[in-house]
C-alpha cells in the first residue's frame, strides 16, 4: 500500500470527506429556501432584490435570511448583483430557476419529497439491508413499502405524484425534442403508472392525433385531475394493462426487481398489437460511459436500494434479460438530454 501521499492531496482528501460528512446541507438549506419561497419571489422581480426586500417580503429575520444566502451564493444556487454602487441584491442563477414553484422545468416538488422525513429515514437502514437483513431498508423504517405506506398516507401519495410530475415536465420534453419520431403512427397510448397524468398532457399537446389513457393505481387516479384527450384509468399493472397502439412507461421498471418486471412487460406485451405495437421505456441505463448524466444513474440506483425492495438502475445488459425474458424480440436505445434514455421494445 503507497502511504507516500502528498501534503496537497491530504488537504485535497480533507476537504472531500467534511463535504461528505455535511453532503446533506446542501439540500437541506435548498429545501429552506423553497418553502420561504425565496425562488418565486426573486421570479417576480426583474432586478436584483436586496436583502432587506427580500426579509421584508418573506417576513423573516435578516441576520438569519442573509446566512442562508450566502450559503446558496456560494453554493451557485443564486448570485449577488450590484444593485448601485454600494448596495448588493439577489438574482437567479440557470440552476435557480429549477425551484421555481411553477417552473416549466422546477424540479422543487422532487427536492420537498426526496428531502421528506419518511423518505430520509430507510437510508439509515442501507447497511442492514447490504449485511443480509431481509428487510427493505424502507420497510424496516416504516413497517411497509413505499406504494402501500403511500396508500395510507395522502401527504406522502400526494408528494409523490408532485416529484414524478416534476420529472415528467422535464423528461417527456426531452423526449418530444430528441425522438418525437417515437410517438409518430400511434393512435393510443397508455401511460402505464403515469399518477396524475403530467406526461400524457404533454404527450397530447405535442401530438394533438393521440388518445390517452392514464393508468394508474385506483387510489391515485382517484385524484388525477381532468385533462383533455386523456381518459384516466384506475388497476393493478400487475394484473391487467389497458391495450393500445404503445404503451409508455417512465421511471416505473427501475422500482421494481427483474421477476416483476417481466410480469409488468408481459402485461404490456399483451395490450399492444403483435405486428405493430411497442413500449416506449423512458428510464436509465448505467454504464454509458459518454452519457452526459451517468453520475446521476448511479446516484439513482443507490436512492432504488433505500427507498424500493428490489429496484435499481439497470445496465443495457441487465435490460436486454428483461425484455427477452418478457417474450420481446428485439430493442433500440436512444439518448435524450435527460438523464433516462428512450428504449423503444418490439413483441
Amino acid at each position: 500500500m503507497d502511504r507516500n501521499i502528498s501534503k496537497e492531496e491530504e488537504e485535497a482528501a480533507q476537504i472531500e470527506i467534511w463535504k461528505y460528512i455535511l453532503g446533506f446541507t446542501p439540500m437541506a438549506v435548498v429545501k429552506c429556501a423553497i418553502e420561504l419561497g425565496i425562488p418565486d419571489i426573486l421570479e417576480k422581480h426583474e432586478t436584483p432584490m436586496t436583502l432587506v426586500d427580500i426579509a421584508s417580503e418573506i417576513g423573516c429575520s435578516q441576520a438569519s435570511l442573509y446566512r442562508i444566502m450566502r450559503f446558496l451564493v456560494q453554493y451557485k444556487i443564486f448570485q449577488e448583483k450590484l444593485v448601485s454602487e454600494t448596495l448588493v441584491g439577489y438574482a437567479h442563477t440557470p440552476l435557480s430557476r429549477h425551484l421555481i414553484s411553477h417552473g416549466k422545468k422546477s424540479m422543487a416538488d422532487f427536492i420537498l419529497f426526496e428531502s421528506n422525513p419518511v423518505m430520509l429515514a430507510p437510508w439509515h437502514n442501507l447497511s442492514a439491508m447490504v449485511l443480509g437483513n431481509r428487510e427493505a431498508p424502507f420497510v424496516a423504517a416504516h413497517g411497509d413499502d413505499v406504494w402501500g405506506y403511500a396508500a395510507t398516507n395522502p401527504g406522502l401519495s400526494k408528494l409523490i405524484d408532485n416529484a414524478m410530475a416534476c420529472d415528467a415536465r422535464v423528461a417527456v420534453g426531452a423526449v418530444i425534442e430528441g425522438c418525437p419520431e417515437v410517438f409518430e403512427g400511434l393512435n393510443t397510448v397508455v401511460d402505464v403508472g403515469g399518477g396524475d397524468g403530467t406526461a400524457l398532457k404533454l404527450i397530447v399537446a405535442a401530438c394533438p392525433w393521440i388518445e390517452g389513457i392514464n393508468f394508474d393505481l385506483p387510489h391515485v387516479i382517484s385524484v388525477a385531475p381532468a385533462i383533455v384527450g386523456v381518459e384516466h384509468v384506475g388497476g393493478n399493472m400487475f394484473e391487467l394493462v389497458p391495450k393500445a397502439d404503445a404503451v409508455y412507461i417512465m421511471k416505473v421498471l427501475h422500482d421494481w426487481g427483474d421477476e416483476e418486471c417481466i410480469e409488468i412487460l408481459k402485461k404490456c406485451r399483451e395490450a399492444i398489437p403483435q405486428d405493430k405495437g411497442k413500449v416506449i421505456i423512458v428510464d436509465a441505463v448505467v454504464g454509458q460511459e459518454d452519457h452526459k448524466y451517468k453520475d446521476v444513474a448511479l446516484m439513482l440506483d443507490m436512492v432504488m436500494m433505500a427507498h424500493t425492495n428490489k429496484g435499481k438502475e439497470r445496465t443495457t445488459k441487465e435490460w436486454s434479460y428483461v425484455f427477452h425474458q418478457a417474450g420481446f424480440t428485439r430493442y433500440t436505445i436512444k439518448n435524450i438530454q435527460a438523464y433516462q434514455s428512450v428504449i423503444e421494445v418490439y413483441p
